[in-house]
C-alpha cells in the first residue's frame, strides 16, 4: 500500500455507548446517529477491530479479489441468528446439498416495524458452519432492535460467530475491517421518499478465494458495488476455507413474556407478492467459487411455526432475474409458542 493510500485512508467505526465507554479526543471527527450510536474518524490501520489477538499481524485487505454479477433493473431502490434458540422463530430457506460453499449474495425488501425494546425482527442472508455443539457464521441485513440501537428504524448490520465462542454484532466488539469511507456495516435505512420505488438492500457474503477473508458487500444497481469491509479468516476455526451452508431468512426473537413481534412487513403473505416481504435473486458461490443460481440447488424451506408466520414459493418470472424466490413474514403475537 503506497503512503498515499496510507494517509488517506480513513474510515468509520462503530461503538455503542452502552457496551463500550468512548473517550472523545481533541480534533477528532465524530458523527453521532443517536444517544447509542457513534461513528470515528480514525487511521485505517488504528481502528479497534485490529486489537483482536487473532489479528496481530494481519494485513489489511482493501479490496476483494472478486466481483460480484451486477443484474440491471427497471425498479428503484433506496437501497442504501440463524442458530435455532429459545423464543426464535425463522421463515427463509438454506442449501442442504452440494457443500462446501463460500458464500452468497441476495436481495432483500427492507420494511418498518413495530418492535418493543426486549424484541428483535430481522431478514439476513447467512454462512454457517457447525460441528457438534460448535458453530461459526456471519449473518448481515437488516434489522430492527431497539435494545441494540436505541431506536425503532430499520437498521442495517452484521453479525459474526468464531472461534471459542467469541463474536458480537457490527463493530461492538475487535473483528470486522471497515474499508468503504462512505457505506457502513451498520447504519439506519433512509425512510422512503415519493416515487422512489420499495425498499431493499442487495447485499452478499462472499470468501475471497485469495485471502479466505469474508467480504460484506452492497451490490449496487447502478454503478460500482461498494465493497464494505471483512471479517478475516483468522477469527473462524470452522469457515476459514469454506461454509456446510448458505441461506437467507426472516428471523425474530420474542419477548421475555413470550410476545412474538412481527417479521417482514408484519403481514402473512398473500397472492399480491409486492404486497408481501420478500426475496430474490439468490445467488451462491459454490465449491469452485463460481457464481451459480439457486434455482440449481435443492434449497430446504425452514418455517417453524405457521400459526403467527408464513412461507411461501415465490411465482416463475419470465427470468431467474425477475422472479420472487419466497415470500414471508407475519404479525407475531403472545400465540406463537417457544
Amino acid at each position: 500500500m503506497n503512503s498515499v493510500v496510507k494517509l488517506l485512508a480513513f474510515i468509520f467505526i462503530f461503538t455503542i455507548s452502552a457496551v463500550r465507554s468512548r473517550e472523545i479526543e481533541e480534533n477528532v471527527k465524530f458523527f453521532k446517529l443517536n444517544e447509542k450510536v457513534i461513528y470515528d474518524c480514525v487511521d485505517i490501520h488504528k481502528q479497534p477491530s485490529l486489537s483482536h489477538p487473532l489479528l496481530h499481524n494481519h494485513k489489511i485487505q482493501m479490496e476483494p479479489s472478486f466481483s460480484i454479477p451486477n443484474p440491471k433493473y427497471k425498479e428503484k431502490h433506496s437501497t442504501p441468528l440463524t442458530v435455532e434458540s429459545h423464543e426464535t422463530h425463522f421463515a427463509g430457506v438454506r442449501t442442504q446439498d452440494k457443500s462446501p460453499y463460500h458464500g452468497l449474495a441476495a436481495w432483500m425488501s427492507v420494511h418498518d416495524l413495530n418492535v418493543s425494546n426486549d424484541q428483535i425482527s430481522y431478514t439476513a442472508i447467512y454462512v454457517e458452519s457447525g460441528v457438534n455443539n460448535k458453530v461459526n457464521s456471519i449473518q448481515t441485513g437488516w434489522m430492527v432492535n431497539p435494545s441494540l440501537f436505541g431506536d425503532n428504524r430499520t437498521w442495517s448490520y452484521g453479525f459474526w460467530k468464531g472461534a471459542n465462542g467469541a463474536g458480537c454484532y457490527n463493530t461492538i466488539c475487535p473483528g470486522f475491517v471497515q474499508v468503504s469511507k462512505t457505506d457502513l456495516l451498520s447504519a439506519p435505512f433512509p425512510y422512503p421518499g415519493k416515487g422512489q420505488g420499495e425498499r431493499a438492500v442487495y447485499t452478499s457474503i462472499l470468501q475471497d478465494k485469495i485471502t479466505g477473508n469474508w467480504w460484506t458487500t452492497d451490490v449496487k444497481y447502478r454503478g460500482p458495488d461498494t465493497h464494505i469491509g471483512y471479517w478475516p479468516k483468522e477469527l473462524f476455526d470452522l469457515i476459514a476455507n469454506s461454509v456446510d451452508m448458505v441461506g437467507v431468512t426472516g428471523a425474530v426473537r420474542a419477548s421475555s413474556s413470550g410476545i412474538s413481534p412481527p417479521m417482514g412487513n408484519g403481514l402473512l403473505p398473500t397472492e399480491d407478492e409486492k404486497a408481501s416481504a420478500h426475496v430474490k435473486n439468490l445467488e451462491i458461490l459454490d465449491s469452485e467459487f463460481i457464481v451459480q443460481e439457486s434455482n440449481k440447488y435443492n434449497l430446504e424451506k425452514v418455517l417453524d411455526n405457521n400459526k403467527c408466520y408464513g412461507l411461501k414459493d415465490g411465482k416463475k418470472g419470465i427470468s431467474f432475474k425477475e422472479s420472487i424466490l419466497f415470500t414471508y413474514g407475519g404479525p407475531g403475537g403472545d400465540s406463537c409458542g417457544i
